[in-house]
């Protein structure tokens, strides 16, 4: 296909919107935080197996009424797997046990497969590790693109993923949804997946800029964006066609996960088009960046 979208004519209007999402993700993130699961901010895990169906439901409420708060019932694998999570009650270690006695005291015939707990401090440390595991994967991508390409191109490439991860991160805290190791996990799934989009962009953008004559930055890069513009709506719809059917059909464990990576690949894909070039054309990207160097030309050049 051969497209003719001016993309770069709205780039001011996409620059304001990125801007005004990037500031309600960071506030929201500021002062409401994040709804952490239980593998960060500790809990019990009872895993059960019941002999027919139940209705979530009616456990949820059995629940309720023992005072219990904060918890999450969900099916795991079938529909008679049952996996209960319950915030971390201080001085009660036996709380998977009262937990297990509540449940077959309405379902006699219900088989505990295990009672994990999960303390407070491995929370934040898997919380503390998964965030620099993030900031590290960063900082190598900044290393990478440098190299391969040019600081330019590194800039707009970290710019670009930082906006794609602290919005993914400001929705999860407007809507608070529960923020756990699966979407930790999809966040930097998105990292990836946004690099390679960005890296195959930036990489058709620094061709024309070698190749085209006689056109302006802005034109190069609408160019560019065109000419991978299939290749990015194939690999997007494709991806987000799988995301959909784990969403709808893979049940409340990975409903976190594959809604981190739903909107992450809907944002990437907006953040390769519009972030990245946003960021090169503002460092004033022109030809004689992309130039190729000539290795006949050197220091020896100059003798006599």
């Amino acid at each position: 296909m051969n497209f003719k979208i001016p993309f770069m004519k709205y780039r001011k209007i996409a620059a304001i919107a990125s801007l005004i999402l990037f500031a309600v993700s960071i506030l929201s993130i500021a002062f409401r935080g994040l709804s952490l699961g239980l593998d960060f901010s500790g809990g019990t895990l009872v895993e059960l197996t019941f002999k027919e169906t139940i209705p979530l439901e009616s456990l949820r409420v059995d629940l309720s009424a023992n005072n219990y708060e904060d918890f999450q019932v969900v099916n795991f694998g079938s529909d008679t797997d049952v996996l209960i999570k319950i915030a971390d009650v201080e001085g009660n270690s036996s709380i998977g046990d009262e937990v297990f006695d509540l449940v077959q005291s309405n379902y006699p015939e219900t088989e505990l497969k295990r009672i994990e707990f999960v303390g407070p401090q491995i929370g934040s440390e898997l919380r503390d590790q998964g965030g620099f595991g993030m900031l590290v994967a960063l900082g190598m991508i900044l290393l990478y693109v440098a190299f391969r390409f040019q600081y330019k191109f590194a800039v707009g490439a970290v710019v670009a993923l930082a906006h794609d991860v602290v919005i993914i991160l400001g929705l999860f805290s407007i809507f608070t949804w529960d923020f756990d190791l699966t979407v930790l996990a999809a966040l930097l799934a998105v990292i990836g997946y946004s690099l390679n989009d960005t890296i195959v962009v930036s990489d058709r953008i620094r061709e024309n800029f070698r190749s085209q004559r006689g056109i302006n930055p802005d034109e190069v890069v609408d160019l560019s964006i065109n000419q991978m513009l299939s290749r990015t709506l194939i690999t997007s719809l494709t991806t987000l066609l799988v995301l959909f059917a784990l969403f709808i059909l893979g049940g409340e464990l990975i409903k976190g996960f594959s809604l981190a990576l739903i909107i992450g690949v809907l944002i990437g894909t907006y953040s390769s088009i519009y972030v990245v070039a946003n960021m090169l054309l503002m460092f004033g990207i022109n030809q004689e960046d992309m130039a190729i160097p000539d290795p006949d030309e050197g220091p020896l050049d100059d003798m006599p």
